[in-house]
């Protein structure tokens, strides 16, 4: 059970989660009838101690499956991640070995309706697989992508249990992910 602490901070709610320095974002959208607008990220709202230095962004089709996926220290990255288009199940799983949420996962939907964001710290793996028909995920990363530091883990590890909702199936997955390594024999991330 997670149990969640709720701050209202300017113009974005944040939400705590079980895991250390996981957080849900949600922004507060005014709408009218030429449609809406919100703030997807505010440093000063946030006052989080984060720089990003660069953004992603993925189309992907109903039932593309990305993940898990980190990086290696020192090359390590903290994301901010949203749904501008279509709905997605987002999944992050605790990497740190001195954590003691090691090895436990969560999930949530983002969406282009529901304006949730995540911020996933360092030491998370991260992966997603598209509910809708098509969907864009787009994120902040605080440092840049370095090839050789790359990592993975399984995204059907029966050990981690996870429930991607949709059925195998309909699941569309890259060659690289399918060779991802199970959690007992990834790439351990030791923190910085």
């Amino acid at each position: 059970m997670i149990t969640f602490a709720t701050d209202q901070i300017g113009i974005m709610k944040l939400t705590h989660t079980k895991f250390e320095g996981v957080y849900i974002l949600e922004p507060t959208v005014w709408r009218d009838e030429r449609g809406c607008f919100f703030e997807s990220y505010n440093y000063r709202t946030l006052g989080l101690n984060l720089s990003f230095v660069q953004d992603n962004e993925a189309s992907s089709a109903k039932g593309v499956l990305r993940g898990l996926h980190y990086q290696l220290p020192p090359y390590a990255q903290t994301k901010l991640v949203r749904v501008s288009q279509g709905e997605v199940l987002d999944v992050i799983v605790d990497i740190r070995p001195d954590s003691p949420t090691y090895g436990q996962h969560m999930s949530v939907i983002l969406s282009s309706t529901n304006f949730k964001q995540m911020l996933v710290p360092k030491g998370f793996a991260h992966g997603y697989i598209v509910l809708s028909d098509k969907a864009v995920f787009a994120y902040k990363c605080d440092a840049y992508y370095h090839k050789e530091s790359d990592a993975g883990i399984r995204f059907d590890d029966t050990t981690l249990g996870i429930n991607w909702i949709l059925p195998t199936n309909e699941f569309i997955i890259s060659e690289k992910d399918k060779q991802l390594p199970t959690f007992s024999h990834h790439k351990k991330f030791i923190s910085e």
